[in-house]
């Protein structure tokens, strides 16, 4: 299996140094040139463009930022000077952003036109966690392309999972990220009532540390002063995209996400990133 990657950042970066240490024939493009410089000594093969990457490849892992940039790597400028332009019948796409579940569906479509399957990948854990191959990666699409993806997955995941019908990787992931956005919006309330009960917050964060509201959302909390505010600038945005897309999923599903988005609304206030403060990006 060759492999292509795009998106080089702090997360798909130890990625596709990852597959490069797992023996396999890999090939990388990027806007950003920069990202290309801690492959420079490697194996690596750089393309030209998406399109020259996807032509030398049997599996293209994207991991840009937002569905706009995957829909710019697959379909190109004006939907036909991308991956899809270039990959032949038989290729893989696997979208490892964190995108809408239709935007999958409906690239699918294009990318089934012309032979080639594409899988939901979204990943979980960043950048450490795929150096030490234990990303947690979700994945929707064909069985059979799961399969023949699946080695290369596991150079940096650990678990691998099969979640099912195309779509499903990403609604997984979705629903991930606002257990933990809600986790977030509780903890900073909780430690804002343990003040105003006059309960330590550094030995409430030891009680529920112990107790049965242990979460990983309050742990990350109480080590950062009590408070998701320091979160902002790292990952403020991208929880905002998150949890705004899981609201959008829910709402043309009829379901109601009820305390679960209150929760995580309340969230991103203190990271300064309100869902509404979104529209127009």
């Amino acid at each position: 299996m060759r492999v292509g990657f795009i998106g080089l950042g702090s997360q798909g970066g130890p990625m596709a140094r990852r597959i490069l240490e797992g023996g396999f024939a890999t090939t990388l493009w990027a806007r950003r040139k920069a990202t290309l410089e801690p492959f420079a000594g490697t194996t690596a093969t750089i393309a030209a463009s998406p399109a020259a990457l996807a032509a030398d490849n049997d599996l293209v892992c994207v991991c840009v930022v937002d569905d706009a940039g995957v829909e710019q790597v697959l379909r190109g400028e004006r939907g036909d000077g991308g991956v899809l332009a270039g990959m032949r019948p038989g290729g893989i796409v696997a979208i490892h952003s964190t995108v809408r579940p239709a935007t999958c569906r409906r690239l699918a479509e294009h990318a089934a036109a012309r032979g080639v399957a594409l899988l939901d990948a979204p990943v979980s854990g960043g950048g450490v966690a795929a150096s030490e191959r234990r990303l947690l990666v979700m994945v929707g699409g064909e069985a059979e392309a799961f399969e023949r993806a699946r080695p290369v997955f596991a150079t940096y995941g650990d678990p691998v999972l099969h979640l099912g019908t195309l779509g499903s990787g990403q609604a997984a992931k979705l629903l991930n990220n606002l257990v933990f956005t809600a986790q977030l919006g509780i903890a900073t309330k909780v430690f804002e009532v343990g003040r105003a009960l006059d309960v330590d917050p550094a030995a409430l964060a030891r009680v529920l540390a112990s107790g049965s509201g242990r979460s990983y959302g309050l742990e990350l909390t109480s080590n950062m002063g009590f408070t998701a505010a320091p979160l902002a600038a790292h990952a403020g945005a991208l929880l905002q995209k998150d949890v705004g897309i899981a609201a959008e999923v829910a709402q043309a599903s009829a379901v109601d996400l009820g305390a679960l988005l209150a929760a995580a609304d309340a969230a991103l206030e203190v990271l300064q990133h309100p869902r509404g403060s979104a529209q127009g990006r």
